[in-house]
C-alpha cells in the first residue's frame, strides 16, 4: 500500500486541494456523482467493486484501493462494517457500532482530528464521492444470536428453550420470560454505568419509550468500553444459556420453518467456557435448507396458534420490528452518505404460496429500507443477493417474481459459480439477457464475489478471467460486480493457504479448514493483472462515448452453448464492435458477425491477448465482418470507420 502522505498528494492532484479539504472534515457531507438522480436506475448498469474491508483492513485503505480502479468502475460495495459476534463474522453483528478493525492509525496520524473509525468512514465516503465513486452498505435482515441488539430488544426476535436435545419452548410470548431474565440479572449485577436509574418492570425497561440507547449504557456500558461491554453481553448470555433461552437461529431455503436439535454426536459444541452447544436442523429438509447457528432473523412477522407448527402469519407484520429495523438503516445512510444498498439474503421468501397478490409495506424487510430511505434519497438503489435460482430452491414461488415485488434494481446472479464458457455459464448468461430485457431489474455479469472467494470457486477461475472482466465492463447497460482480490487471483489447480481467499476474511477463525494466520494475500498473478490494466486503459480512452450508448446484440449468448463467441456494438450510433470468444480452452475458427453499420469497416484496436502488430485484418462484405480466429478466451475491440 501507498504511504499516506504520497496518497493525500495523489488526492489533491485528482479532486483540487479545496475539495480535499471538504472531503477530510467528517463535519462536511461530500456529494456523490449520483445525487441529483432522480431515480436509482443508474445501479442497472455500473460496473462495482466489492471490498471486504478486512482484507486490507482499513476505510483508509479502501480509498487507496479505489485510486486502482478506472472511472469505469465507478461503485464500491463494502461487506459488512458493524462490529462482529461469534467467530467475528461479518454477518453476525453484534451491534450498531462500526467495526473498530478499521481504524487506521496512519490517517489519524495524518489528520489529528479522524481520531475514531466513525470519521474515518465518513471521510472514506466523501473521498469515494470526490473520486466519482457511489458507496453501498450491507442491509442485514438478521444479527449474531446474542447480539446487544438482540439482548436489548428481545421482543424483536423469536426465542426457543432447549433442554438437552429437546426443544422445551419455542412459544410467541417467549420472549417476555427472557425479558424478565435479563432483568433480573440487572438488578443484581447493577449498570454498567454507576448510579443510571432504571425501571424494575420488564414491560417498561424495555419499552421503545425507555429508548435502545440509554437501555445499552445500562445493560452494557459506554460505547468506547469494548472490552467492558463484551464481558457484561457475555455474563448475560450465560444467564440466559443456563436457564436454556436461546433466540431462534436463522434459516435459509423452503420449507424455512420447524426446527428441532441435531441430536448427533459431531452436532455439538463445547465453547471456552464449558458450554455445550447444540446445532439445529430443519425438521422435513428440502434441497437448500440450511440453519445458520450463529445467526438469528429478527422477528417480521407474528406466528399463527402461539408458534405450534412454525408457521407465520403474515397478515400480523410486527411493526415495530420494522420501524426499528427501518430507522436504523435509515439513519446510517444519512450518517454517511451511503448511495445504495446491498440487500443481504435478498432469496428469502418465505410464503409458501408465493408473491401475494397484494404486496404492502410489509412484503419484504430490504423493500421496506430501500423505499423508507428513498422518501428522502430518491437516488437510492437497492442491489440484491439473490443468485437467480429456480422456482421453490432458495425461496417459495417464482424468484423473478420475488425481486420485482422487491422493487430490487439490480441482482448479483451465479455467474461467479461457473465456469466461463461453460455449457451452464452460456445458459445462465442467455437467461440473465433475457431477465435485463424482459424484468424490471437487472442481473450482474458478476465476475467473482467478494464473500464467496474460497477453494471451492478455484475451478472457475482457471481460464477466461480476462473475457470475465473484457464484457463486464463493456456491456455498457449491464451492472457488473467484481469482488477486490479478482484483478490478481492466482491460477489455483490445487487449494492454496487460506491466507489467499477472500471468504476466508469474512471470519476470524484460528483452528480448522476456516482459520487464517495473518493478513490476507494478494495473489502474484502479474499477467492477469497486465491484461486487466490494458482493459482498464482502453475504458479510460472509450467508455465516455459508449456509457449511455445502450447495447446492440450482433450475435448473443447461445443457450445450448453450441456457438461460445458473442459480438456486440453500441445502439443509437456503432463506434465499436466488441467480439469475445467465451471459451476458455479452444479458440474460435473464424467469426461471421452480422454487418450491422452499413458504409463503415472495423478497424482493431485492442485484444486482451495480443498485440496490435499481430492481429488480421476484417475481411467484410455486404452482409458480413469476418473477425479473424480468437484465442481461447480472448475479447477484441475494433473500431468502425466510414469506409474510404
Amino acid at each position: 500500500m501507498l504511504p499516506g502522505s504520497d496518497v493525500l498528494t495523489i488526492l489533491n492532484k485528482r479532486i483540487g486541494a479545496k475539495a480535499l479539504q471538504s472531503a477530510l472534515d467528517p463535519g462536511n457531507s461530500f456529494p456523490g456523482p449520483v445525487r441529483n438522480s432522480g431515480t436509482p436506475a443508474w445501479l442497472k448498469s455500473v460496473n462495482m467493486a466489492g471490498v471486504n474491508v478486512r482484507t486490507i483492513q482499513s476505510f483508509w485503505n479502501v480509498v487507496k484501493y479505489a485510486l486502482t480502479l478506472p472511472q469505469s468502475q465507478s461503485a464500491i460495495h463494502l461487506l459488512p462494517i458493524w462490529e462482529p459476534g461469534v467467530v467475528g463474522s461479518l454477518y453476525g453483528m453484534t451491534s450498531w457500532r462500526i467495526n473498530r478493525e478499521f481504524f487506521s492509525p496512519e490517517l489519524a496520524a495524518l489528520v489529528p482530528a479522524l481520531h475514531s473509525v466513525e470519521k474515518q468512514l465518513k471521510v472514506a465516503v466523501n473521498l469515494l464521492h470526490a473520486l466519482g465513486k457511489t458507496v453501498g452498505m450491507d442491509v442485514i435482515p438478521h444479527t449474531d444470536r446474542y447480539s446487544e441488539i438482540v439482548l436489548a430488544n428481545p421482543r424483536f426476535f423469536e426465542w426457543l428453550q432447549r433442554k438437552g436435545t429437546r426443544i422445551a419452548d419455542h412459544s410467541a410470548t417467549l420472549h417476555e420470560k427472557v425479558e424478565t431474565t435479563i432483568l433480573n440479572w440487572l438488578i443484581r449485577k447493577g449498570p454498567a454505568v454507576p448510579a443510571m436509574d432504571f425501571p424494575e418492570d420488564p414491560e417498561m425497561f424495555f419499552a421503545p419509550a425507555f429508548g435502545e440507547e440509554r437501555r445499552n449504557l445500562i445493560l452494557f456500558g459506554r460505547h468506547e468500553d469494548f472490552e467492558g461491554r463484551n464481558h457484561r453481553r457475555t455474563q448475560v448470555l450465560d444467564e440466559l444459556f443456563r436457564q436454556g433461552f436461546e433466540p431462534v437461529p436463522a434459516t435459509m431455503g423452503p420449507p424455512y420453518r420447524g426446527l428441532e436439535v441435531d441430536p448427533r454426536p459431531e452436532a455439538s459444541v463445547t465453547d471456552s467456557e464449558g458450554r455445550v452447544w447444540r446445532d439445529y436442523r430443519i425438521i422435513r429438509p428440502e434441497f437448500m435448507s440450511r440453519v445458520f447457528g450463529p445467526l438469528t432473523r429478527y422477528r417480521f412477522y407474528e406466528p399463527l396458534n402461539d408458534n405450534r407448527d412454525w408457521q407465520l402469519d403474515f397478515s400480523r407484520p410486527n411493526r415495530e420490528v420494522w420501524d426499528y429495523f427501518c430507522a436504523k438503516y435509515a439513519a446510517i445512510q444519512a450518517e454517511y452518505g451511503f448511495d445504495f444498498m446491498r440487500g443481504d439474503m435478498s432469496h428469502v421468501q418465505m410464503r409458501p404460496e408465493g408473491v401475494p397478490a397484494g404486496v404492502d409495506d410489509f412484503y419484504d424487510p430490504h423493500r421496506a429500507v430501500r423505499n423508507h430511505i428513498r422518501k428522502k434519497a430518491p437516488y437510492f438503489g437497492y442491489f440484491a443477493e439473490t443468485f437467480l435460482a429456480g422456482p421453490g430452491v432458495m425461496a417459495y414461488g417464482n424468484e423473478y417474481d420475488h425481486l420485482e415485488a422487491s422493487d430490487a434494481d439490480s441482482t448479483l446472479g451465479d455467474l461467479q459459480s461457473m465456469a466461463v464458457g461453460s455449457a451452464r455459464f452460456m445458459a445462465a448468461f442467455s437467461q440473465y439477457l433475457d431477465l435485463s430485457e424482459t424484468r424490471r431489474f437487472a442481473p450482474n455479469f458478476t465476475l467473482m464475489t467478494a464473500d464467496k472467494d474460497d477453494p471451492r470457486f478455484d475451478r472457475f477461475y482457471l481460464n477466461g478471467n480476462e473475457a470475465r472482466f473484457f464484457t463486464g465492463l463493456f456491456l455498457t447497460d449491464w451492472p457488473s460486480y467484481m469482488g477486490l482480490g479478482f484483478e490478481m487471483r492466482d491460477i489455483h489447480r490445487k487449494p492454496a493457504p487460506n491466507e489467499y481467499y477472500t471468504k476466508l476474511y469474512v471470519f476470524q477463525i484460528s483452528e480448522g479448514p476456516k482459520s487464517t494466520a495473518g493478513p490476507y494475500r494478494w495473489g502474484g498473478n502479474k499477467r492477469l493483472f497486465n491484461r486487466l490494466n490494458r482493459i482498464r486503459q482502453l475504458a479510460e480512452a472509450i467508455f465516455a462515448e459508449i456509457r449511455e450508448e445502450g447495447t446492440r446484440w450482433l450475435i448473443k449468448p447461445d443457450p445450448l452453448a453450441g456457438c461460445k463467441v458473442i459480438a456486440w456494438t453500441q445502439q443509437k450510433h456503432p463506434r465499436y464492435l466488441f467480439v469475445v470468444n467465451l471459451d476458455g480452452a479452444k479458440r474460435s475458427e473464424q467469426v461471421l458477425v452480422p454487418r450491422s453499420a452499413p458504409g463503415r469497416i472495423a478497424g482493431f484496436r485492442f485484444s486482451t491477448h495480443q498485440k496490435g502488430d499481430d492481429a488480421a485484418p476484417v475481411v467484410q462484405n455486404e452482409y458480413h465482418w469476418f473477425i479473424p480466429p480468437l484465442k481461447a478466451g480472448e475479447g477484441r475491440c475494433y473500431e468502425l470507420r466510414a469506409e474510404g
